[in-house]
């Protein structure tokens, strides 16, 4: 039966392909005013937020992982990754940047380790499940401050999204339980800095390009990822366009208003989702103008379901990344929803428990983050340096573990002994 349904299959594969395609230049001939508006305005949230705040993280990643720091953090951080999350010490390198800098980060920095083979398939497909994150700035800047104007609401989103996210990343690792997965690291007699010291001058040693070389072909490879996902924002940004003015966005929250009715939830909520499904930035404004009559909890649910789901147009950009090597998406797209249901489900249990902290706690928001403006997300200088300090912050908690563990494991050696 298989031979016989494959042709159909492609068949129809092909058929709908080319009835999109041909939909989506209807849709642009019919609404061309529209189309451009919506293009230029993915335009001018390219180049204003995204282009400037992650070019430094992709040239600083490229660079760092040229001069062996990925192989130093590897060794170090060995012991927590591999029993955690079945991957290699040198993914914590992936999830540290990540975790700062937003997407798609996290997805690139994973397929870099694999055309360098130092993760495999499998050990792939569970690293991008969970480090391909969104950035504090988004849930503090401009989700809890520009839409919502409370910027302690980032509290919560920022929590939900982080638990959730390694609360996945512990799933995941029974993700391909047979797959193949990289050796661990053979232990020799050395302390452990030295060891990691070993490694990470033997990658550089490999790698032997001159600083100026590495970094021109870290700014290059940079640059073209980034037109890359410039490209994918504004196409999005016009589909998402077209489909509102043809009527498909509002049928489309029709029926997600009814399940929602069925499931107890409010059906207000069905646009913020409908709209986040597609982009999360969308999606969190839709979310800030639901009427008041819904309670804020439900609303910063939906906030953190949409942000952890991250919109199509950050599926595309990943997919388009993860295309160079032969890690597979299906994987990735299965864990973004089962964190999207995780971080709505997480910000309704925490928000009680959360909120009351909050409110009697004036530390619970870092003083810079209160004094943001409503559009202070969107300063080059203050993105730059919030995610350069939670960049440092994340990488030097994660080596402070990692050397902790191997402080630990080396004194009951030698108790042993």
């Amino acid at each position: 039966m298989e031979p016989m349904n494959q042709p159909f299959q492609n068949h129809f594969r092909s058929l709908a392909l080319g009835g999109v395609a041909l939909f989506l230049v209807g849709s642009l001939i019919l609404f061309p005013e529209q189309a451009f508006n919506s293009s230029l305005k993915g335009l001018k949230t390219w180049w204003d937020v995204v282009f400037p705040a992650l070019l430094p993280f992709f040239i600083a990643s490229e660079i760092l992982m040229g001069f062996g720091v990925v192989h130093f953090l590897g060794v170090l951080l060995e012991p927590l990754m591999r029993p955690l999350f079945r991957v290699p010490g040198t993914a914590g390198f992936v999830m540290a940047m990540g975790l700062a800098s937003g997407y798609p980060i996290g997805a690139k920095l994973t397929a870099r380790l694999r055309e360098q083979d130092l993760i495999t398939r499998s050990e792939g497909e569970r690293l991008v499940s969970f480090t391909n994150t969104a950035d504090p700035l988004f849930m503090f800047g401009a989700v809890a401050v520009g839409f919502f104007h409370d910027v302690s609401l980032g509290v919560i989103i920022a929590v939900a999204h982080y638990t959730s996210s390694l609360l996945l990343g512990f799933l995941m690792r029974f993700h391909d339980p047979q797959g193949p997965t990289t050796p661990v690291p053979v232990k020799d007699e050395g302390h452990f800095l030295m060891r990691a010291y070993r490694e990470m001058h033997q990658a550089r040693i490999k790698d032997g390009r001159s600083l100026g070389e590495l970094m021109g072909d870290a700014i290059t490879s940079s640059v073209n990822t980034l037109m890359m996902v410039g490209g994918f924002i504004m196409m999005f940004s016009v589909i998402i366009e077209v489909l509102g003015q043809v009527g498909i966005t509002e049928w489309l929250a029709a029926g997600i208003g009814r399940l929602f009715s069925l499931l107890r939830v409010p059906g207000e909520l069905a646009s913020p989702v409908i709209s986040g499904l597609f982009e999360i930035t969308l999606g969190a404004q839709v979310a800030s103008q639901v009427p008041n009559t819904i309670h804020m909890a439900y609303k910063i649910a939906i906030v953190g379901a949409v942000t952890a789901w991250s919109g199509l147009s950050v599926h595309a950009q990943v997919a388009s990344i993860l295309s160079r090597t032969d890690i597979r998406y299906t994987p990735y797209c299965f864990a973004r929803l089962i964190h999207g249901v995780l971080a709505g489900w997480i910000t309704l249990l925490l928000w009680n428990p959360v909120e009351q902290y909050i409110r009697y706690s004036d530390a619970a928001v870092p003083a810079f983050l209160r004094q943001l403006p409503e559009t202070g997300w969107h300063g080059l200088a203050e993105r730059v340096s919030y995610l350069g300090w939670r960049a440092i912050l994340l990488l030097g908690v994660l080596m402070l573990i990692g050397i902790g563990i191997q402080f630990f494991r080396r004194f009951r050696t030698e108790e042993t002994h």
